[in-house]
């Protein structure tokens, strides 16, 4: 039997509309979109041109060219940081943030060209919104936050402080990797100036696709970040400075594209709140099974509205790492232990060195799953 407990990370399996689509785009378009004017790339270009409305409309965005498509959610918010900030900067973050925000703050803190504010959270992986306003200093321009923590799966109060940012004057970027596909997102309601995403997990596309929705008045702030062939204004060596072009050199890729826009399409098929309703039945059993494991200490808030469902233990009895390994090769159940690449989000949780044995929920588990997962767990248990 294998189980699929990973989709906080990737998603697993896709719907077969995104292999399909994919494997038509590299059979039966493979060229370059963007670039020139033969059948095949027209043909790229409209599968491109369709993304960009579907993501538009997903996240009740307005502006089609606005909508930026990259390698993943890091360049996303690397390109969103570094092409932004100016010399002298105090910038905000928070300690559940994933190392894609934090290590590029703290390289350009590290170098002198900003102030950095990690905003502590509670246990629970909560920012406080006091303690968030007391952040805010005269030279603060810009806020990263994550909408919710990839290791307990919070969900942070985003248009709160979006709506703080806004009445300051403080540009907003919110990173989506573990809502975008789980949540109802507004762009406009979130109050934010971008919002980057990520295609390979609960919006169910491919690996290597990704991307950020951003609006005008961010935009005009920043630099290009990386500069390249575009397919446009070609007889210059200066890089364009209009959309999306300014922030797509090089080759997009064009079946993870075609993929993300099947993703996309079985999400608004399925209906996000019927598959929301799913997931959040499936943690509630999976959490009130785990409250009756010896042992087991599960992390993070006990309301399943108000997080998604990525889910962290450990056991008194056995380490992480060592656990997930058996669940891995005796019960055919992956998982994913370690720190999950947001050290300091263990830290506020209290399970900073060691991490945590994480199990993250998708939209193609059952209860079989979850009954077959809390037995492993109990047998295993009892073994040690």
């Amino acid at each position: 039997m294998k189980i699929y407990l990973d989709n906080a990370a990737t998603t697993f399996p896709k719907p077969p509309e995104v292999y399909t689509s994919m494997m038509n785009y590299m059979t039966n378009i493979g060229t370059n979109p963007g670039r020139g004017a033969s059948t095949a790339s027209l043909a790229g270009n409209k599968v491109i041109l369709n993304c960009r409305y579907a993501l538009m409309d997903f996240f009740h965005f307005d502006k089609v060219e606005n909508v930026i498509f990259t390698p993943n959610i890091t360049t996303s918010l690397n390109t969103l940081i570094k092409s932004v900030v100016k010399q002298g900067w105090h910038v905000i973050t928070s300690s559940m943030d994933h190392n894609a925000t934090l290590r590029p703050l703290n390289s350009l803190c590290q170098k002198g060209i900003i102030e950095l504010a990690i905003v502590p959270c509670s246990k629970e992986g909560l920012i406080n919104i006091d303690d968030f306003i007391n952040a805010i200093k005269p030279n603060t321009k810009l806020v990263v936050l994550s909408h919710a923590s990839n290791i307990i799966g919070t969900i942070q109060p985003l248009e709160a402080i979006g709506k703080i940012c806004k009445e300051k004057g403080i540009y907003f970027v919110i990173d989506a990797a573990q809502t975008a596909g789980v949540l109802p997102l507004d762009f406009y309601k979130l109050n934010c100036n971008a919002l980057a995403f990520t295609g390979h997990k609960s919006l169910l596309g491919p690996q290597g696709i990704g991307g950020f929705l951003i609006d005008d008045n961010l935009n005009k702030q920043c630099s290009t970040f990386i500069e390249g062939g575009t397919g446009s204004l070609s007889s210059s060596i200066i890089q364009p400075d209009f959309l999306p072009d300014k922030f797509e050199s090089g080759t997009l890729n064009g079946p993870g594209v075609a993929g993300l826009l099947e993703g996309i399409n079985f999400i608004n098929s399925q209906g996000l709140d019927t598959i929301r309703e799913h997931e959040e039945y499936l943690c509630e059993n999976f959490i009130s099974g785990l409250l009756n494991i010896n042992s087991i200490e599960v992390y993070g808030l006990r309301d399943i509205t108000k997080r998604v469902a990525a889910i962290s233990v450990n056991s008194t009895k056995i380490d992480n790492s060592e656990l997930g390994f058996i669940l891995d090769t005796q019960y055919g159940i992956t998982t994913r232990t370690g720190l999950h690449c947001a050290p300091l989000a263990h830290e506020t949780v209290g399970t900073y060195p060691t991490g945590s044995l994480r199990f993250g929920i998708g939209p193609f588990n059952d209860i079989k799953d979850i009954n077959y997962t809390l037995s492993s767990l109990n047998s295993i248990i009892r073994k040690v």
